[in-house]
């Protein structure tokens, strides 16, 4: 059994310029749109039902350092956007006027300064590969939730305090609120509740000490922060919310669960005992040898990405470990127990892994990073595809 996919879209990157990075499509349906970042600007631009570009809509935000030297999220409305760098996370208007800032401990871990500017250290050769934090906007816009490096000038939640998880007002740039992530971030990312603007997750990468996973709660007066238990990559929420796809630290072992980090109704997948070797692996020949050497080669695991297409189909991709047999793969997952996990046959040749963008519909980006092609399934909807 595969699903067969249809291409719906190519929508072609708002940057030209090669030293840019990749083009992704954000938003949920409705309030789609197409963002870049290069060296000097955040590039916004909205995207229809049929995701074609709303002519003259485009939203440049000029950027305060190298896109390198942080991360970055654009506001739901395309109004703000706000850049986590390695001292502070700050919000710039598409004037390019920066309406808040918070500034932060220094993300380059043998650094105890309090940097006022990105100048004091721009040129300096031991903070040119800095850790990072991340940032992310609440469903509606109105929150900014950000993880830093402690402390912030306020002072410190306690000494012990590495990491901090923070609630911010989106328009005035207030701490709302403020609690230790209890991590020591390589890097992290954040993915917000697709309708609870109160509730986000954060997925933290420590490299290869662990995967922490936080999932955040903001009561208007109270930040309470669950620590999911296990090494755990957050991937995506289903549309209601409640579920979870979550990859394991080892990458062996593909999750949904609910807010409180339990698997849901063992919906677990162990990618060995779940994805077949891939078909230029030779593993059919005749060769029956054992070596560690050998079992080590035709491995599988699953890949840092994909999400939900409906509230109980999942896209993955196996094409880090496919890559040395030939074609990398992508795969359908039903939860609900009928159609089990499924291949993804393209009507041409894809080499990225898939993001998942809700509706029945994901996207890969072109070879050349110049463009982003949106796929669908062949039928009306992902609850009755082409699964043939």
């Amino acid at each position: 059994m595969s699903a067969h996919a249809r291409l719906r879209a190519t929508v072609t990157a708002p940057l030209s310029s090669p030293e840019a990075g990749p083009p992704e499509i954000v938003g949920p349906p409705g309030r789609r749109m197409i963002v870049q970042r290069s060296d000097d600007e955040i590039v916004a631009q909205p995207l229809d039902d049929d995701f074609a570009a709303r002519a003259g809509a485009a939203v440049h935000f000029p950027a305060p350092w190298p896109r390198r030297r942080g991360t970055w999220q654009v506001a739901p409305d395309a109004s703000l956007a706000v850049f986590a760098g390695v001292h502070a996370v700050r919000a710039v208007d598409p004037s390019g006027t920066t309406r808040w800032e918070v500034r932060h401990g220094c993300w380059y871990g043998a650094c105890q300064d309090m940097h006022e500017s990105y100048d004091e250290y721009a040129d300096r050769r031991d903070h040119r590969y800095p850790e990072s934090g991340s940032v992310g906007f609440s469903v509606d816009g109105r929150l900014v939730w950000a993880h830093v490096r402690g402390p912030l000038p306020e002072g410190e939640l306690s000494p012990d305090t590495a990491d901090e998880w923070l609630v911010v007002d989106a328009e005035t740039g207030r701490v709302l609120g403020r609690a230790d992530a209890e991590a020591v971030a390589a890097g992290s990312f954040h993915l917000p509740h697709p309708t609870d603007p109160h509730q986000m997750g954060l997925s933290i990468g420590e490299g290869q000490d662990g995967a922490p996973l936080r999932w955040g709660r903001w009561d208007g007066g109270r930040l309470t922060v669950d620590c999911l238990e296990g090494d755990l990559c957050l991937l995506g929420l289903s549309p209601s919310g409640d579920r979870l796809m979550t990859i394991s630290h080892g990458q062996d072992s593909l999750s949904v669960r609910d807010s409180r980090g339990a698997v849901v109704e063992a919906l677990e997948w162990d990618a060995e005992a779940t994805i077949p070797p891939h078909p230029e692996s030779g593993s059919d020949s005749d060769s029956d040898s054992d070596s560690d050497s050998e079992e080590d080669e035709l491995s599988v695991c699953w890949d840092w990405s994909g999400g939900f297409l409906d509230e109980t189909t999942l896209v993955v991709s196996t094409v880090e470990s496919d890559e040395e047999w030939g074609q990398g793969r992508h795969w359908l997952v039903d939860t609900t127990g009928t159609r089990g996990v499924a291949p993804v046959e393209y009507p041409s040749p894809v080499s990225c892994e898939p993001t998942a963008l809700g509706s029945g519909v994901w996207s890969t980006l072109s070879p050349a990073r110049d463009a982003v092609h949106v796929w669908g399934l062949h039928g009306e909807d992902v609850a009755s595809p082409r699964w043939c």
